[in-house]
């Protein structure tokens, strides 16, 4: 039997996006529940490794960062959603220190024990300045760890094991039906939350590329809100990773974190010459790398599988100590050195561009319905900068929880 039940607002996906959601509606007073398709550590977001945009340099601005978004979305962005993305980002990083999240700086030589400096900062594809926070090459993972012990230690009630079916709208609010292991349960809400996400794991790509994402990624939520008369943009625009990893068999599909040409690393052909900007934005280096693969001045993995070399050995130990363990740590588990070796790499299938359509407030085309992080579009336009989803996830979702919550109230 289906089993109901009524709260405030209610957020569908577990990653950074929903659990910021999540937490701003509790700090808005609202009644919350979250619901997620397996289990609330199960997201994208914690595979994050690159790190989150913020124009926090002496010689950067939310303006530099805006100018960089539109240039790299090919002026395919909302320029008022990028206005809020990068005006924001400051406050967004500065909101996750006080969630506990301890963004990598630079040591004071000679100073106190346990002194820290200014923010490491790392020059992302497609920016102009030094903008890049990270927490080591686990970005993704520390920033989910920090907002789900928030959400966990609030008054949020946690639904695992629900897989939205179907939505729609009764009266002035929202009934939301879930698929769980006990059968269907029906949740009505004064709003509703939409973050789970694109379907690039079920998607397939072009050439037959891996995808990096986490199989939770299936993209149904897109649907079943355009079914209840929801608009979407540019849902053809789905994203390359660059630098996916084609060798060995336990590396393929891992994305090998952008950072690396950020401290050095550059990709080459067979012959060991450069044939792109390392430092271009992501879908004009994955079609340099696909280009040059089917020109003939490519590399094959031992199983036969497309690649180029990605040049790590340029990477100071230093950095890469610092910056980048985990992915030292991935490979040399799998008996290769990325400081001694370059490493096989071929794009990735990666993120959904495109979206529902939103406003500032993170409200779709329909009432008291919102969306924020991968699943919502217009912030990236057709081409997204590395660095920025982990940010639109901060910064929407912190706007659609305490929208949907002052919804709920109204």
């Amino acid at each position: 039997m289906p089993r109901e039940g009524s709260i405030d607002v209610l957020v569908v996906g577990s990653g950074a996006a929903g659990l910021a959601a999540s937490v701003s509606a509790v700090s808005a007073g609202a009644r919350v529940a979250l619901a997620t398709k397996t289990t609330l550590q199960a997201n994208n977001s914690s595979k994050a490794q690159g790190g989150i945009q913020a124009a926090l340099g002496a010689d950067d601005s939310p303006d530099l960062h805006a100018d960089d978004v539109f240039r790299s979305s090919h002026d395919s962005a909302d320029r008022e959603l990028v206005s809020v993305l990068t005006t924001e980002a400051p406050s967004a990083i500065a909101w996750l220190e006080e969630l506990g999240c301890a963004f990598t700086r630079h040591s004071v030589i000679g100073g106190p024990s346990g002194r820290r400096g200014g923010y490491r900062l790392a020059r992302c594809g497609g920016a102009s300045r030094k903008r890049l926070l990270q927490v080591g090459d686990r970005t993704g993972h520390a920033i989910t760890k920090a907002l789900r012990a928030q959400h966990e230690g609030g008054d949020a009630e946690t639904l695992a094991h629900h897989r939205l079916e179907a939505l729609e709208r009764r009266g002035a609010g929202w009934r939301a039906s879930f698929a769980t292991p006990d059968g269907v349960r029906t949740v009505s809400a004064g709003a509703v939350v939409l973050a789970s996400g694109g379907r690039c794991y079920a998607e397939a790509g072009l050439r037959g590329e891996l995808s990096t994402n986490h199989p939770n990624a299936t993209g149904e939520t897109t649907r079943i809100a355009c079914d209840a008369g929801a608009e979407a943009r540019d849902l053809d625009a789905l994203q390359y990773h660059p630098n996916g990893g084609a060798w060995p068999a336990t590396m393929q599909g891992y994305s090998i974190p952008e950072t690396t040409r950020s401290y050095g690393a550059v990709l080459l052909n067979a012959d060991g010459e450069e044939f792109t900007d390392s430092l271009g934005p992501r879908d004009e280096v994955s079609q340099a790398i696909f280009d040059e693969v089917e020109a003939g001045r490519g590399v094959a993995t031992a199983d036969g599988r497309p690649a180029v070399l990605l040049d790590t050995t340029r990477i100071s130990a230093s950095d890469a100590e610092v910056s980048l363990p985990y992915m030292l740590r991935r490979y040399r588990g799998a008996g290769i050195d990325p400081l001694s070796e370059p490493l096989l790499t071929y794009p990735v299938l990666h993120y959904q561009n495109g979206g529902l359509v939103i406003d500032t407030r993170a409200e779709t085309t329909l009432e008291g319905l919102f969306a924020c992080g991968e699943i919502a579009g217009g912030t990236h336009g057709r081409n997204r900068m590395m660095g920025n989803s982990l940010l639109e996830c901060v910064v929407f979702g912190r706007r659609a929880g305490a929208a949907a919550a002052e919804q709920a109230r109204s």
